[in-house]
């Protein structure tokens, strides 16, 4: 005869009642460690943790400023190139090559430095200053053989970069780059190097702005204006610029603007006076003038 299933004490029973409800209970949590809380809101939770961790959230936003910042006509393709030239900017990537990978690095570098410069005009202050600023960080990133800092002849090529993909000719450039540039060994701090960038493009703009006023007097079957017409036009911006007293280069810029129609009418008014035969002035001598002009206000470093 079979016997029958001795019952458990009570004592025993309570026991294994808790162990069964702690075995439940642990169950019940996420991946977090955290009772109670549904298994999809502890993954969202997690995977925001996660890109906030890897610093992907902080990117993110940071591409999103620049985005407003430079308020570009195709937002996506400015976000594909504003990722694609981010990966030079960490000091870890700084060193890893030797000759010529060092040079190709360096060249890498210039070019995301370049593109960092022009998202926003000059004339958005803060948001230049800031482009600046991570431009100066490409630029002065360490690598094995190399201490952190800015050298005179990385500077010295990024004013060149500028000044040639601006299309400006050499020879109106060149003197602005002689007074400007640093020795190849001497480190620039950022001050400079803003000074630097800020008075290229300006430069740049007052070229632009100076073409302008050249094609209102180029006589279009010559492709040349009148020597008269171009030197009272000088003049008066000569002037403009010497009331000015502030050395800021973007002064320059609006000493130009203030040079209305009726100051410019008027002086070549008194030009035309004289109806006697005047020689030619080809447009690369008047743009070559009018860069002097600027380039006379400037201060040299040092």
């Amino acid at each position: 005869m079979a016997a029958l299933p001795v019952p458990l004490p009570s004592a025993k029973m309570a026991a294994v009642e808790k162990r069964r409800q702690a075995v439940a209970q642990a169950t019940s949590f996420t991946d977090s460690y955290r009772p109670g809380v549904p298994r999809a809101a502890a993954t969202a939770e997690s995977e925001e943790d996660f890109l906030r961790q890897v610093g992907v959230t902080e990117m993110l936003r940071a591409a999103l400023l620049k985005v407003l910042e430079a308020r570009p006509e195709e937002p996506i393709a400015f976000l594909a190139h504003y990722f694609e030239n981010m990966g030079l900017r960490s000091p870890a990537n700084g060193g890893a090559g030797e000759p010529p990978g060092q040079l190709l690095l360096q060249q890498q570098r210039l070019g995301r430095a370049l593109w960092h410069l022009r998202l926003a005009h000059h004339s958005q202050r803060t948001a230049f200053n800031n482009n600046v600023g991570v431009a100066y960080e490409c630029l002065s990133a360490s690598g094995r053989k190399k201490k952190p800092g800015l050298d005179g002849r990385t500077y010295s090529e990024l004013l060149k970069r500028i000044c040639r993909d601006g299309e400006a000719p050499e020879e109106v450039v060149a003197p602005l780059l002689r007074k400007i540039q640093c020795r190849d060994h001497e480190a620039v701090p950022l001050a400079v190097f803003r000074a630097g960038m800020l008075t290229c493009f300006v430069l740049l703009e007052f070229v632009a702005r100076a073409g302008a006023l050249y094609r209102l007097l180029e006589d279009p079957g010559l492709a040349v204006a009148d020597r008269r017409l171009g030197q009272a036009v000088l003049d008066t911006l000569e002037g403009a610029l010497q009331a000015s007293d502030d050395t800021a280069p973007a002064r320059y810029l609006e000493a130009g603007s203030r040079l209305g129609p009726d100051s410019l009418a008027l002086a070549m008014d008194r030009a035309l006076v004289a109806r006697r035969p005047s020689a030619p002035m080809t447009r690369e001598e008047f743009l070559e003038k009018a860069a002097a002009l600027f380039i006379a206000k400037v201060k040299p470093v040092g």
